[in-house]
C-alpha cells in the first residue's frame, strides 16, 4: 500500500518533468523535444499498469531508478549521500529533546499543580505549537546575525579540508543552531505525553498501596511512577525516531543544510519523481520498523504485554 501510494502520489503533482529536464520556462522547447525525453525516461507510457509495474518491480528488486534531475545519477546513491547529514542533525536533536522533554515532564507530572509544573506545562506548549522553521529563523536572527556567534548556513565553512580535527569542529559548530530549532520543538512534545502519563499513573491503586507501605518518593518514582509513565513516551520516541531518515525539510531549508530535507525540496521543484519516490518508500519503511520496534520495547516495559 505504501509503494502504491508512493507511485500515485508525485503522479498528481502539476507540472510537467520533460519539460524542466529542457530547460523550464527560459527555453523554449518544442513539442518533439518533450515527446523525446518522455520517451527516454519512460513517462509517454500510460500510468497503469505499465508504469505502475514497472516501479513496483524494480522497488522489490531494490532499484531506485535514476535521478532525472541531477542527469542520471542513481537515485540510492543520491539519498545515501544526504542520509548522514540529516541522520546526525535529527538524531542529536531527537536525543536533546528526549533526555530534557522526559525529565521535565515527569518532574511536572510528579509535582504537578506547583510552579515548576506551571512552568515546565506552559512553555512545553508554546513550543510545541511553534514551528519549527520559525525557530531556526529567531535563532539565526539572534545567534548568527545579531550576535556572530554561531554559522547559519550549511554544513561546513567554505575553504576548509575535510576530515581535519578544524573541519569536525567547524561542523558542531554549524549543527547547533539547526539542532537546536528542531529539538526544541519536540521537547514540547515529550513534556505535554510525559506529564500526562506521570499524572495519570498518580491515581493507580498501585502507587496508594506503595505509598501505604511505607515506600519513600524516590522508591516510588523508580520502582513503580516511572517504568508504568514511559509506556506512552515510548511510542512517541520510537516514531519520532523513525522520522529521522525524513529529517526536518523546513528546518533544513532555513539553515540549507546538505540533508534529506534538502533533497527532497530540490526534487519538488524538479518534478523528480525517482528520488521523490525513493525518498518517501525510505520514509514509509523507516515507520513501520519504528512501529515494529515500539510494540518490542513495550514487551520489555509491561509484562502484562507479553502475556
Amino acid at each position: 500500500m505504501v509503494a502504491v501510494l508512493n507511485f500515485i502520489l508525485f503522479r498528481v503533482i502539476p507540472g510537467d518533468p520533460a519539460s524542466l529536464l529542457l530547460g523550464g520556462a527560459r527555453v523554449s522547447v518544442t513539442a518533439e523535444q518533450i515527446e523525446a525525453q518522455n520517451q527516454r525516461w519512460g513517462l509517454d507510457r500510460p500510468l497503469f499498469p505499465d508504469q505502475a509495474v514497472d516501479y513496483l518491480s524494480a522497488t522489490l528488486r531494490g532499484d531506485f531508478g535514476y535521478s532525472f534531475k541531477f542527469r542520471g545519477r542513481h537515485v540510492a546513491d543520491l539519498i545515501a549521500e544526504r542520509l548522514p547529514d540529516t541522520i546526525v542533525l535529527v538524531g542529536v536533536a531527537q536525543i536533546m529533546a528526549i533526555v530534557i522533554g522526559v525529565m521535565l515532564g515527569i518532574y511536572a507530572g510528579w509535582r504537578r499543580g506547583g510552579a515548576g509544573d506551571r512552568i515546565a506545562t506552559g512553555a512545553s506548549l508554546a513550543l510545541y505549537s511553534t514551528p519549527a522553521f520559525w525557530l531556526g529563523m529567531i535563532l539565526v536572527v539572534i545567534f548568527s546575525t545579531a550576535l556572530g556567534w554561531l554559522p547559519g548556513y550549511g554544513a561546513y565553512s567554505p575553504g576548509l579540508i575535510t576530515g581535519s580535527l578544524g573541519s569536525f569542529l567547524d561542523y558542531l559548530q554549524h549543527l547547533t543552531l539547526p539542532a537546536t530549532a528542531v529539538a526544541l520543538g519536540l521537547i514540547g512534545q515529550y513534556v505535554v505525553v510525559a506529564r500526562a502519563a506521570m499524572s495519570d499513573v498518580l491515581t493507580e491503586d498501585y502507587m496508594v498501596t506503595a505509598r501505604a507501605k511505607g515506600l519513600t518518593n524516590g522508591q516510588m518514582l523508580m520502582r513503580h511512577a516511572f517504568r508504568n509513565a514511559m509506556l506512552p513516551v515510548v511510542t512517541l520516541i520510537t516514531l519520532n525516531i523513525g522520522y529521522v531518515v525524513a529529517g526536518a525539510i523546513t528546518v533544513e531549508a532555513v539553515f540549507a543544510w546538505p540533508g534529506i530535507g534538502g533533497l527532497t525540496v530540490e526534487a519538488l521543484n524538479a518534478r523528480d519523481y525517482p528520488v521523490l519516490q525513493g525518498i518517501f518508500l525510505l520514509l514509509g519503511v523507516s515507520i513501520v520498523l519504528a512501529n515494529l520496534v515500539a510494540d518490542l520495547a513495550y514487551s520489555l516495559l509491561d509484562p502484562r504485554v507479553r502475556q
